[in-house]
């Protein structure tokens, strides 16, 4: 055996044995995350849609990562607040932001001064979900269709509101495209969250809502269902017609997904894609967003950047089509 051949088998398994420490290195990032509690930022106030999909994912989430995970609500100027806040928090893995179409997608057309980059002060996990909006009204309203809404506006113009979540989110953004479609005057009144604006549209402060997170209400005989803006009808209100079949032909839906800050581990992304896909396959929580009316997503990080990016060109024409002005 020549001096070359012996030396050629010790690099081989030197480099077996540097691979291997690599990949153990690796095991051991992935194994040592997390270390503490996860917190879930919602930009939201609590009872709307969003805060509905982070409490959701909190419980299995911290069953998988062995870690708790808690949600803090942080509302204010249609979601921008909180996800202001977040872009400075550190990118380790320990604060994700539950951002949505109206945050990421929206607000930099509605905005003048965002405070942050919707593309590059980002890491994308993974996408959620997404949930048609709903017409809704008090159930002591003597609206029944969206003719009879339209009817009542036309003859009353600026007389009737419609509430939202705050500016620049889905409700306000489908209330304002309802208004522009059907040719009407209706004034909107923004909250910190669409949990405080359905509360007043119950107690029938507010006339009408375009809502994503209604169907509890719905199903409490506190509001009525009007009309649904998707393409086709809601298996969990089959009687209820879409607003292109009732007439004023629109389609709005809100998307929620699962972000970090730039710079964010490639491990941790993965880790946390990895168990939240697993969440969203579990009969429990597929059932409980199917009950929502939401439409499961889910991905890898890559898709959910992509799609990310392609939301937030369609959104530039969703707004200014809306009339919605700019704040």
């Amino acid at each position: 055996m020549t001096l070359k051949f012996i030396s050629q088998i010790v690099n081989k398994q030197a480099r077996s044995i540097f691979s291997l420490g690599l990949s153990c290195l690796a095991l051991s990032a992935w194994a040592a995350y997390p270390e503490k509690p996860i917190k879930i930022i919602v930009p939201w106030a609590p009872g709307g849609a969003t805060d509905q999909v982070g409490r959701m994912l909190a419980q299995p989430l911290s069953q998988a990562l062995g870690v708790p995970v808690v949600v803090e609500n942080k509302a204010g100027a249609g979601g921008v607040i909180g996800t202001q806040l977040f872009v400075k928090e550190k990118a380790d893995g320990y604060t994700v932001l539950l951002a949505t179409s109206s945050t990421n997608a929206a607000a930099p057309y509605l905005y003048s001064k965002l405070g942050f980059d919707p593309v590059n002060d980002f890491t994308p996990v993974v996408s959620l979900c997404s949930i048609p909006n709903v017409m809704v009204v008090p159930t002591k309203s003597p609206w029944n269709s969206l003719k009879d809404i339209v009817d009542a506006s036309t003859k009353s113009p600026g007389n009737f509101t419609y509430g939202s979540a705050g500016i620049g989110g889905s409700q306000h953004l489908a209330g304002a495209q309802f208004k522009t479609t059907a040719n009407i005057d209706i004034r909107h009144v923004p909250y910190k969250g669409s949990g405080p604006a359905a509360q007043d549209l119950v107690a029938g402060h507010i006339d009408m809502m375009i809502d994503t997170g209604s169907l509890g209400s719905i199903k409490g005989g506190l509001l009525r269902p009007i009309a649904v803006a998707s393409s086709k009808r809601l298996s969990v209100l089959p009687h209820v017609p879409t607003f292109n079949e009732a007439g004023v032909p629109m389609v709005a839906s809100a998307w929620y997904g699962l972000v970090l800050p730039a710079g964010a581990p490639e491990d941790v992304v993965n880790r946390l894609n990895t168990e939240i896909n697993k969440i969203l396959k579990s009969k429990e929580v597929n059932i409980r967003l199917v009950e929502m009316g939401a439409e499961v997503m889910g991905g890898t990080s890559a898709e959910f950047a992509k799609f990310t990016t392609s939301e937030l060109k369609r959104y530039e024409a969703i707004v200014k089509n809306s009339g919605a002005p700019k704040e």
